[in-house]
C-alpha cells in the first residue's frame, strides 16, 4: 500500500522560504514520477513541480519556475520542494503525488497521479 505523508507546512513572510518534505513507501515501482500540487479554495488542485525519479527530469509551473526547486534523496525516499521568495499567491494546501500512469497524455507533464498525500498548509502574508 502506498504512503504518502507531507511534511514541512506553516506560516511563512512574503519573501521567505518554506521546505516541504514527502516520505513515500510502499511503492511497487522502483523509479515513480512524483510531484507536488497546490489548492487553494474554490478553484482546481494544480500541478507546481514534478521529477521523474529514474533520471531526475524536472518540470515546474510557470508560476513556481526560478523560486521553487523540487529534489528527491532516494536512500530516505523522501522528495522535497524548496519554496524560496514565497508570496500570499503561493498560499494554498501542498499535495504530494505520485505516479499511477504515466504517457504522452496522462497527467501533468505525462505523469499521471493516483495516489495522494493528507496536504500541508502554507500560508503566506505580506
Amino acid at each position: 500500500q502506498v504512503h504518502l505523508a507531507e511534511s514541512g507546512g506553516g506560516s511563512v513572510l512574503a519573501g521567505g522560504s518554506v521546505r516541504l518534505s514527502c516520505v513515500i513507501s510502499g511503492y511497487t515501482l522502483s523509479s515513480p514520477c512524483m510531484g507536488w500540487f497546490r489548492q487553494v479554495p474554490g478553484k482546481e488542485r494544480g500541478g507546481v513541480a514534478l521529477i521523474y525519479t529514474e533520471n531526475g527530469r524536472k518540470f515546474y509551473a510557470d508560476s513556481v519556475k526560478g523560486r521553487f526547486t523540487i529534489s528527491q534523496e532516494n536512500a530516505k525516499r523522501t522528495m522535497y520542494q524548496e519554496m524560496n521568495n514565497v508570496t500570499p499567491d503561493d498560499t494554498a494546501i501542498y499535495y504530494c503525488a505520485g505516479e499511477t500512469e504515466r504517457g504522452p497524455t496522462s497527467g501533468w507533464n505525462g505523469c499521471g497521479v493516483g495516489y495522494w498525500g493528507q496536504g500541508t498548509q502554507v500560508t503566506v502574508s505580506s
